[in-house]
């Protein structure tokens, strides 16, 4: 099973509220923060329902690994290092960037939120559908290129 890397790009001003419940279930309460979930037909249908306001993809273990040594928070607030990936019981960043891809999403000790940068060199519309030019809904594996810009 892969994984899928889900990025808000819009606010929730004048939005259902069916659409926000589903936000805040996925994690994502705030713009431009990043959260990594299993490809399952469940995740899939969350998705489709708040596709106005966010973007997603397959994530590669390089792009996973660059947010965890970056971005990576522990509970508590602590940066995650090497020593605390041994620590949570993997003999690295790599290591653990490899699981989270395969679809163990949820690491004992390890915050399931990514906060990020706005993406470098912007964003093209968030109006507008990715197939359409635009920046929103299913992007496939350009989403690895999005999320390295904004770490």
């Amino acid at each position: 099973m892969a994984s899928l890397a889900v990025v808000r790009l819009r606010g929730s001003i004048k939005k259902r509220k069916e659409v926000l419940d589903t936000l805040r279930m996925l994690g994502l309460t705030r713009v431009n923060h990043c959260v990594i979930v299993p490809d399952t037909p469940s995740y899939r249908g969350m998705l489709q329902k708040a596709k106005d306001l966010i973007t997603w993809g397959e994530v590669e273990p390089a792009t996973v690994e660059a947010l965890l040594r970056h971005r990576g928070e522990l509970v508590g607030g602590r940066k995650l290092t090497e020593e605390e990936a041994k620590r949570l019981g993997y003999s690295s960043l790599s290591e653990l960037a490899k699981v989270i891809c395969e679809g163990k999403t949820r690491v004992e000790g390890l915050k399931k939120v990514f906060r990020l940068h706005p993406p470098r060199k912007g964003l093209i519309s968030i109006k507008h559908p990715f197939g359409h030019g635009g920046d929103l809904g299913y992007r496939g594996k350009a989403i690895n290129d999005l999320i390295l810009r904004m770490i």
